[in-house]
């Protein structure tokens, strides 16, 4: 039953539809969210004109169950708004991202005001603004001001969407090359805010290390994970074969450490991603890697080497195996030990890796590296 949990919590499906104009960014937004480039393979294809003429499913590569579908522009096809939900799916999607490089058009008023009246969420974001504040500074020079420039612009967004019949409504301005500044994190909130409680993991796994709270929040759902798995362990000990326990304990805690490591980022292709994206080298990246774990294949033999490293640990391993031939309370105290020997070793390779992460993201940015 407690595997049965597991396992539907890490398939809890998540389905995001992303709709945009041509040349909008939606497709290079589908992607940098997922931690894809344009040439990575499950990439959306990019470009100036529309890509995008059907609607296509992009799983996120790490957890497939949350997917995000690239849709074509209201504009691009022959439906109006209402036959255009029916076109795409509608009731597949749990919220809309319409995005948009300038203003929104009618058609994207149309499309929100119907998603609005279907009782569905829809969010606003107002892509490469990265690209807004570089011609405004060239054009203002020293009289540039970044933040009354990003304010400017989200106003005129907002006002020119009441004008149109929608009140009430935030525009996120974002940089699909740039997550961590201007309004990503705040989107990321927003959604995590906005969605039932039992999808928030699932959106929050599959996010980037946009800033050090994310990898923060992260950790804790892992944590809130732990007990579970330490439950099994018991009970797998209550078996009485010896040795069985131990190994079963490592095979679970290597699934469970390379879904750690991949979902911080930490494996060898999301560091190579990371490098290419923030201009770092990938050497000077793991320069600042302190843990065994991270930029390594999860084995189960790797496991057992960590483990028999820890003095504790391995004094908790001896006792669960000896504890096996005590009469009578030999099984209780194994159940016992094994809970508290993997919920002690779950929490050591979180806090290994979790740590790591932070120190990743801070060398990205050129930050101290400290934890």
């Amino acid at each position: 039953m407690i595997q049965s949990y597991l396992e539907e919590q890490n398939n809890i499906p998540l389905n995001i539809g992303v709709t945009g104009e041509s040349g909008s960014g939606k497709s290079t937004f589908v992607n940098v969210i997922r931690g894809l480039n344009s040439k990575d393979d499950g990439a959306a294809p990019t470009g100036c004109v529309e890509t995008t003429m059907e609607v296509k499913s992009y799983p996120h590569p790490n957890y497939p169950n949350v997917i995000f579908w690239d849709l074509p522009g209201v504009g691009t096809t022959n439906f109006p708004a209402d036959k255009y939900l029916k076109h795409v799916g509608f009731e597949r999607f749990d919220f809309f991202i319409i995005v948009s490089a300038d203003r929104f058009r009618e058609n994207d008023v149309k499309l929100a005001l119907e998603i609005k009246r279907m009782k569905k969420k829809f969010y606003f974001v107002r892509s490469k603004i990265d690209h807004n504040l570089r011609d405004e500074r060239d054009d203002q020079g020293s009289e540039f001001n970044e933040k009354q420039t990003l304010d400017r612009i989200r106003t005129n967004c907002i006002q020119g969407l009441q004008k149109q019949g929608l009140e009430d409504t935030n525009v996120f301005l974002v940089s699909s090359r740039k997550l961590h500044l201007f309004d990503f994190p705040l989107l990321q909130q927003t959604l995590e805010r906005e969605l039932p409680a039992h999808k928030r993991d699932a959106l929050l796994f599959a996010m980037p290390n946009i800033n050090l709270e994310i990898i923060q929040k992260k950790k804790e759902a892992f944590q809130a994970q732990i007990k579970y798995f330490a439950s099994v362990s018991a009970l797998i000990a209550s078996v009485p074969v010896p040795g069985l326990s131990v190994a079963a304990d490592a095979a679970m805690m290597a699934t469970t450490v390379a879904k750690y490591q991949v979902t911080f980022g930490l494996d060898s292709e999301s560091l190579k991603t990371l490098a290419l994206t923030a201009h770092v080298s990938f050497d000077d990246l793991k320069a600042v890697i302190t843990s065994p774990l991270a930029a390594q294949k999860i084995t189960t033999e790797l496991i057992i080497k960590l483990l028999y490293f820890s003095v504790s640990e391995t004094v908790l391993m001896a006792a669960e195996e000896g504890a096996r031939f005590i009469p009578f309370f030999g099984i209780p105290v194994a159940m016992s030990v094994s809970f508290t020997f993997t919920y002690r070793a779950l929490n050591m390779f979180l806090d290994m890796l979790a740590d790591d992460a932070q120190r990743v993201f801070r060398r990205a940015l050129g930050l101290d590296t400290s934890v």
